[in-house]
């Protein structure tokens, strides 16, 4: 028969996780069920003293509402944070929806000054958000290096492709994300951008040299770290010259050596989400925990099972594998981030006000959208005017997805929907769940009789994407772009997302033929990518491009 745990050790050990929730009110209206905790157990387990939450879902005046119902249940102070790596709003409908740092990345190349401005008003921006939808923790920014365009799962979420510029803008959002009072957190560490493969689906190597480390991938979290940054995530990622045998997350090499240690980090460490199949693949929830703690973690992020992690701990303890001393020092380091929140000048707002929850910041979204479109070519309105062939008369708006299913940025009323229809082109979706429209022909992949007459408008919704595996960089648009041209049909191109299909793409377009390029997706992106081409119909496009 099993011995009761110690309620106080019971305690210490729950205070180090993280689990995961959804932002909505009521068990039903959970997204993902698998993952996301039902009211009574996660209000067990705030009672027991899990330590935070991890939100996702929900508009942001129900999340205000959600934040308070959970530091009730808590009756501590809690950490309440949420991947919101593009604004608030990127997660939780009403407030500010900002387009991928990528973006901020690329015009650091033509404006530095303007770029780490608008980083800092970034930061204060996304923080100012969290604080009004009761979050105090926002799991941001990421510190990765995009240095290969082959990266499946971070891409447009880096600050950019070279390490000063990433060290420069991370910092700057820093700056600005604790100037609102909110903690911020770098990820993920010791660097996922020269990566082809997803940790979420498996365990990526790095087989890089220290020395290159130090060149490429450490600079941004070092920046960070000077900027006062209160957290950096781990990455599950396999760096042989440091540790051959175990991922960052789970190495005391990566974790007490390299951060602690080399870098000098002083704040809390906590893991990515140990249900990602490049750990838990491996490891059971218990160990999985443990093996973290013991590399060095403060806090472990949604481990499979909540119970059994806390089981698990309290046993290395009582085993001698675990030092209470050592978690106590966590505990005790989680604490000093809640109070230097509830000291900060953000703290008003920490409480979650449904009332003001939903404010987003619509001038900085939009100077964002402005300042990151990248276009050539002529227009769609002066191409009509000249009685091109290829514009007149009906046609198709041909729009590629990542996944029809989880594709918030294109509701019915989208502009990438309704601006087309108004100029006559009936939509057509390519995604995962149509394929009839690809066919197996590597110079002419698509099925045009399938696709019906006339001139096609292309739209590409393709970007890194956690579980995805791939960032539409495998897929054969060039070869479609080709064949479109080929048949006289390609009237207009409009890629958001990944800037690598932008590039690839450009060579092969006629000069005079409207395109352009925006890192966001969401409905503001494409309401001024369109307009810019000359697809502009102001009562579809209003409430986007005022």
């Amino acid at each position: 028969m099993a011995r009761p745990l110690e309620p106080e050790l019971q305690r210490l050990a729950a205070e180090l996780l993280v689990v995961r929730a959804s932002g909505h009110l009521a068990d039903h209206q959970r997204r993902y069920p698998r993952w996301e905790l039902a009211n009574a157990e996660l209000q067990a387990l705030l009672e027991l003293g899990v330590g935070g939450v991890i939100l996702l879902g929900a508009g942001a005046a129900e999340l205000a509402l959600r934040c308070r119902q959970l530091r009730g249940w808590a009756g501590q102070p809690l950490l309440l944070c949420a991947d919101v790596e593009e604004g608030v709003g990127q997660r939780f409908e009403g407030a500010s929806w900002l387009v991928p740092p990528l973006g901020l990345g690329r015009l650091h190349g033509r404006d530095p000054q303007l770029a780490l401005d608008l980083a800092e008003r970034y930061g204060r921006c996304t923080g100012r958000d969290a604080a009004r939808a009761g979050l105090n923790w926002v799991l941001a920014p990421v510190c990765d290096v995009n240095n290969n365009p082959a990266n499946p799962v971070i891409n447009v979420r880096a600050w950019g492709e070279e390490p000063a510029v990433v060290a420069e803008l991370t910092a700057a959002f820093c700056r600005g994300l604790q100037g609102a009072g909110v903690l911020g957190c770098a990820k993920h560490f010791p660097g996922h951008g020269d990566t082809s493969s997803d940790s979420h689906l498996e365990l990526p190597v790095l087989p890089h040299s220290r020395e290159r480390l130090e060149a490429i991938e450490l600079p941004p979290f070092r920046a960070a770290i000077a900027a006062g940054v209160a957290a950096v995530m781990s990455a599950h990622l396999l760096l042989p010259v440091l540790d051959p045998e175990r991922p960052a997350t789970l190495s005391s090499a990566v974790l007490s050596q390299l951060l602690r240690r080399d870098l000098g980090f002083r704040g809390l460490v906590v893991t990515d989400a140990l249900v990602m199949e490049a750990i838990s693949r491996h490891h059971g929830a218990g160990e999985a925990t443990v093996l973290a703690l013991e590399a060095g973690a403060d806090l472990v992020l949604m481990p499979a099972d909540a119970h059994q992690a806390i089981e698990a701990i309290v046993a290395a303890l009582a085993s001698g594998r675990l030092s209470r001393q050592q978690l106590e020092a966590s505990a005790e380091r989680r604490r000093a981030a809640l109070e230097q929140v509830r000291t900060g000048r953000g703290d008003p707002g920490l409480k979650g006000d449904p009332l003001t929850a939903a404010q987003p910041d619509r001038p900085l979204e939009q100077e964002l959208v402005e300042r990151t479109l990248e276009q050539r070519g002529g227009s769609w309105a002066s191409a009509k005017a000249s009685a091109d062939p290829a514009i007149l008369g009906p046609g198709v708006n041909l729009l590629r997805l990542d996944s029809a299913l989880q594709a918030p940025f294109l509701p019915p009323t989208a502009p990438a929907l309704t601006l087309p229809a108004a100029a006559g082109l009936r939509p057509c979706l390519l995604d995962d769940l149509h394929p009839s429209l690809w066919r197996p022909d590597p110079q002419a992949p698509l099925n045009l009789d399938q696709l019906g007459e006339g001139p096609v408008l292309l739209q590409l919704f393709l970007r890194g994407n956690p579980f995805r595996g791939s960032a539409g960089g495998d897929e054969p648009w060039p070869a479609a772009v080709a064949q479109l041209l080929r048949h006289g049909r390609l009237a207009g191109l409009a890629i958001y997302g990944s800037p690598y299909l932008w590039e690839a793409l450009q060579p092969l377009l006629p000069e005079t033929l409207p395109a352009a390029y925006s890192p966001g997706q969401m409905p503001r992106a494409q309401a001024w990518l369109l307009g810019r081409l000359g697809l502009a119909d102001r009562s579809a496009g209003q409430a986007f491009t005022d």
